[in-house]
């Protein structure tokens, strides 16, 4: 049964904070808000959390994993950044974005995209989900919490723990969160391409 944490969106209780990163770091997988949508998050290197993912989104290998980011410095240590796509990005974050850029060695192989050797990655602009990350002290695997046969992620934290009680280790309710996820650009070919429309303008990138 999944732990359920009533966090305020503005003002997040560094108690709840910590008990969260705790279950991450003990191996947990956790449905979190964020400025766009609800996630699924868990460590980088937790691969039994990676194949729960798979299996409750029924995600092929061929899926874009996400590394949601504190920072500029820390999104530089996973992923190749050349100079135009530094500009635009660095326009436009934190925000509600998701850039697919060449992976560094930093990555694990298992969370790349196997041919074109990509990931996610993305910065935040929500406070519990920005609180959680500087607990953590490192990127968390994401995912959009947008479940098989359903065209819209799931926007409610109780709804979410009645749909997910056994799937997950905990949900973090933080107040409304949005329908829409991220705006996808895909830098992989070295010039923006919109991947997904989604939260973010895409005005910059057309």
């Amino acid at each position: 049964m999944a732990r359920y944490f009533d966090i305020h969106p503005v003002d997040p209780q560094p108690r709840l904070i910590q008990q969260v990163v705790q279950i991450i770091r003990d191996g947990g997988l956790v449905a979190y808000p964020t400025d766009s949508c609800y996630a699924l998050g868990a460590a980088v290197g937790n691969q039994e959390a990676l194949e729960r993912i798979r299996q409750i989104r029924r995600l092929d290998d061929k899926h874009n994993f996400t590394l949601v980011c504190s920072s500029f410095a820390q999104m530089g240590q996973l992923v190749n950044i050349g100079n135009d796509a530094f500009r635009d990005i660095k326009a436009v974050t934190p925000g509600s974005y998701t850039f697919i850029l060449p992976a560094t060695k930093e990555v694990p192989r298992r969370l790349l995209q196997p041919k074109k050797k990509t990931v996610g990655v993305r910065i935040p602009d929500h406070r519990v989900t920005r609180a959680i990350l500087d607990e953590l002290g490192e990127p968390l695997l994401s995912s959009t919490l947008l479940l098989p046969g359903q065209e819209e992620p799931l926007v409610q934290g109780w709804e979410i723990k009645e749909e997910l009680d056994n799937q997950v280790d905990a949900v973090i309710d933080a107040g409304d969160c949005g329908t829409e996820p991220t705006t996808v650009i895909d830098y992989s070919s070295g010039y923006p391409e919109i991947a997904r429309y989604g939260m973010g303008s895409t005005e910059r990138f057309e």
